[in-house]
């Protein structure tokens, strides 16, 4: 009998680029799922799942109904599924947690699992520079810019969004996918600022859409996620032992793996 298994994935930044395109990437999310929930004891979807979304009080995104319906299909089935906002659907309120069943964070957690301490968390505004968008961020946090920002019509609104998240990932996307080295990756930066402190055996990141397993202390290790826009990469934990591993699934089948 296999031991069960922790599941950690982010940035599948479903929308983008057009509706073609996401929707095969969403298919290729379910099947991973699917893989998933057959040995999974918890899954972590950490931030970016979406390019964007809010929750008006009875609008939602257009969209997604596979992905939806098969995180509810785990949670129904038992499996805690836990989403972790990002910088792209940080805007997630009642919604998800009600419909599908998720566990919502929108900071990051500390958790143990089977004796290793883990430390989880989208990883934007975490670690040294960064302060414009570390300043942006405060603002869609702020409870009444959110307000004024449901005042706007969703066609309105959701639109100017999408213009946006598409226009900064125009000038971000290479830069977020080159390996900055070891002294110099903010997030394995920020690890060891951490470490000062207190102990922990791994630090799970999105947001900087490169797999990466560093190490970052004596026992202690930094793993990225990556993304699934280039990279369709997750990391599975099945005993004490965390693997970065990519997704060759059906959808994948042809492909250059």
């Amino acid at each position: 009998m296999k031991p069960d298994k922790i599941y950690f994935a982010s940035d599948f930044h479903l929308g983008v680029p057009n509706r073609e395109d996401s929707l095969a990437r969403e298919k290729r999310v379910v099947e991973w799922l699917d893989m998933a929930k057959k040995d999974a004891t918890e899954i972590f979807l950490v931030g970016d799942v979406f390019d964007f979304w809010f929750e008006y009080r009875t609008v939602v995104p257009r969209g997604f109904v596979r992905l939806l319906g098969k995180i509810a299909e785990i949670t129904d089935a038992g499996i805690p599924v836990h989403y972790f906002t990002g910088n792209h659907d940080m805007w997630v309120f009642d919604y998800l947690p009600s419909e599908t069943g998720i566990t919502l964070h929108h900071q990051p957690v500390e958790r143990t699992f089977n004796g290793k301490k883990f430390f989880i968390g989208h990883g934007d505004g975490l670690g040294p520079g960064d302060y414009g968008y570390k300043f942006i961020k405060k603002i869609f946090r702020n409870r009444l810019c959110q307000w004024f920002f449901a005042r706007l019509h969703p066609n309105f609104g959701i639109s100017m969004a999408n213009f946006w998240s598409r226009t900064s990932r125009k000038h971000t996307a290479d830069d977020d996918r080159k390996f900055l080295g070891d002294e110099n990756e903010w997030l394995a930066i920020y690890c060891k600022e951490i470490l000062d402190s207190r102990h922990i055996d791994y630090f799970i990141f999105g947001h900087r859409h490169l797999p990466l397993d560093l190490k970052v202390g004596a026992n202690s290790r930094y793993v990225n996620l990556g993304d699934w826009i280039v990279h369709y990469t997750y990391a599975v934990l099945e005993g004490e032992n965390l693997k970065l591993k990519r997704f060759e699934g059906p959808s994948l089948s042809g492909q250059d793996q």
